[in-house]
């Protein structure tokens, strides 16, 4: 089971990162070209959101399945001199859930705005902050932190 968690984990990521990508720029286009917040900009909203909470999911499953994390939990002293497993048992954790809290916030925002530029500028910045957030928080085959490879 943990490998297929972590295989469907390492796919929806790609599908999470191009969605969030996708939303941005919808946002990015729409604000600076005064463009009406359209019903597929709606979709693309709530699909990148909804992509970002399934991840999430898989996530929590995956971290409650890994050796890792029930490594750092029992050895916490030892485990927090290796930055690779402090990355998986806490850091990585917790910088997601927080990218995803804003993404769901910004979602949530932009859904209730009244303007359509109102509605760009807000989806522009909370899903940008998220993604900000989300780099740093993947285990990039060249972070610093600890690294994978871009398929697992």
């Amino acid at each position: 089971m943990y490998q297929a968690l972590t295989f469907g984990h390492s796919v929806v990521r790609w599908l999470v990162l191009l969605s969030l990508l996708y939303s941005i720029f919808r946002a990015y286009r729409g604000y600076f070209k005064n463009l009406n917040f359209s019903r597929h900009d709606n979709r693309i909203r709530h699909w990148t959101a909804t992509l970002a909470h399934i991840q999430l999911l898989i996530g929590i499953l995956l971290y409650t399945q890994s050796p890792i994390v029930s490594y750092f939990w029992k050895h916490t002293d030892e485990a927090l001199e290796h930055i690779d497993t402090t990355f998986f048992g806490l850091i990585h954790m917790v910088l997601m859930l927080l990218a995803i809290v804003l993404l769901t916030i910004g979602s949530a925002l932009t859904k209730r705005k009244p303007s359509d530029r109102e509605k760009f500028k807000t989806q522009l910045l909370w899903f940008s902050v998220a993604l900000t957030i989300i780099f740093i928080a993947i285990p990039w085959p060249f972070s610093p932190f600890a690294n994978r490879p871009y398929f697992r």
